[in-house]
C-alpha cells in the first residue's frame, strides 16, 4: 500500500523547471487512465513531491521513479523504504539508459508528468527506446499535447507531430488547470496516452533518415517542397515526382505517410 506519510514540500527549484503535482484527483485519473495492473512494470519520470508515486507504489509490481532533485530524491528514498518494490533512482532523464534500467522487466508502463522544461527531448528519447514500454501516460503542457496529436494541414502540425505518430498512436486524456500544481505554472496542462506501434512502422535507421528529412523541409515550412527538399537531395523535383508530390505543396500538408515514401524515394536517389 502507498505510504501514509507524504514528505515535507521543499522549495520548488526554477533550474528543473519544477511544478509539483498536487491535486490528489487529478493523479487518480492519471492512473485509472494507464490502466495498470498488479503484474505491471512502472517508469515514473520527476515525482516530485510523490502524489502520483504513492498512487503508482499501490498498483504496480516494481515501480522506478527518475528525480534529478538530490532533495526530493532523498524524501522519496526514505519515505518508500520499506517498499522495496519501489526504487528510487537520483538521475537526469535524459541521460539514463533506459534499457540498462529496465531491460529485465519489460514491457514497461511509463506514468508521469514531465518536466515542462525537457519535455519533448524527453519524450522523443522514450520513443527511440519503445521497444522497453507498452503504453505511456504523460502530462506535458497542452500546447505540446496539440502538436503529438495535430493532423495534416492544421497550423500544429509540424516535425514534432511526425516525429511522434510515426513512433506510436497518440490519444488526449483530459486538460489539466494550474491549479493543480504548487507553485502554479502561466501554461494549461493536458493528460496524453501514447502507444507505440507494434510491430514498428520502420526501422531505427529508417527512423533517423526521416526524421532528418522532416526536420529540413520544417525549418522551411513556408517554401515549397521543391526547394526545401533541395538541402537534402540535389534532384528534388525529380524525387517529388517518383512519389506522386506535388513540388508545390508545403511540408505541413504531408501525411506520416507521405514522409514514408517521400524519404525512401530520396534513400533510392542517392544510392
Amino acid at each position: 500500500m502507498p505510504s501514509s506519510t507524504p514528505a515535507a514540500r521543499p522549495r520548488p527549484r526554477k533550474r528543473f523547471g519544477q511544478h509539483f503535482l498536487v491535486q490528489l484527483g487529478v493523479a487518480r485519473r492519471i492512473v485509472a487512465l494507464a490502466e495498470l495492473g498488479p503484474t505491471t512494470n512502472v517508469l515514473e519520470i520527476g515525482p516530485g513531491m510523490g502524489v502520483l508515486t504513492r498512487l503508482l507504489a499501490g498498483v504496480s509490481a516494481h515501480l522506478w521513479a527518475i528525480e534529478v532533485d538530490r532533495d526530493l530524491a532523498g524524501l522519496l528514498r526514505n519515505e518508500f523504504a520499506d517498499q522495496p518494490h519501489v526504487h528510487i533512482v537520483e538521475a537526469d532523464a535524459l541521460t539514463v539508459d533506459f534499457g540498462t534500467l529496465l531491460r529485465p522487466y519489460v514491457p514497461v508502463a511509463v506514468v508521469a508528468n514531465l518536466p515542462y522544461n525537457i519535455a519533448t527531448p524527453l519524450l522523443l528519447k522514450l520513443l527511440a527506446a519503445a521497444d522497453l514500454f507498452s503504453h505511456m501516460v504523460l502530462m506535458l503542457q497542452r500546447e505540446v499535447v496539440a502538436r503529438l496529436c495535430a493532423l495534416p494541414g492544421s497550423k500544429a502540425y509540424g516535425s514534432l507531430s511526425v516525429a511522434v505518430q510515426l513512433a506510436a498512436e497518440v490519444q488526449t486524456g483530459f486538460g489539466v488547470g494550474p491549479a493543480a500544481f504548487a507553485p502554479r505554472p502561466k501554461v494549461d496542462s493536458a493528460v496524453v496516452v501514447v502507444r507505440p506501434h507494434r510491430p514498428p512502422r520502420v526501422t531505427a535507421p529508417e527512423r533517423e533518415q526521416i526524421e532528418r528529412v522532416v526536420r529540413t523541409v520544417f525549418e522551411q515550412r513556408r517554401k515549397q517542397l521543391g526547394n526545401s527538399l533541395q538541402r537534402v537531395v540535389p534532384d528534388a523535383g525529380k524525387v517529388l515526382a517518383a512519389v506522386g508530390i506535388d513540388p508545390r505543396r508545403r511540408p505541413e500538408t504531408l501525411s506520416v505517410d507521405d514522409f514514408v515514401r517521400l524519404t525512401r524515394a530520396v534513400a533510392a536517389a542517392a544510392g
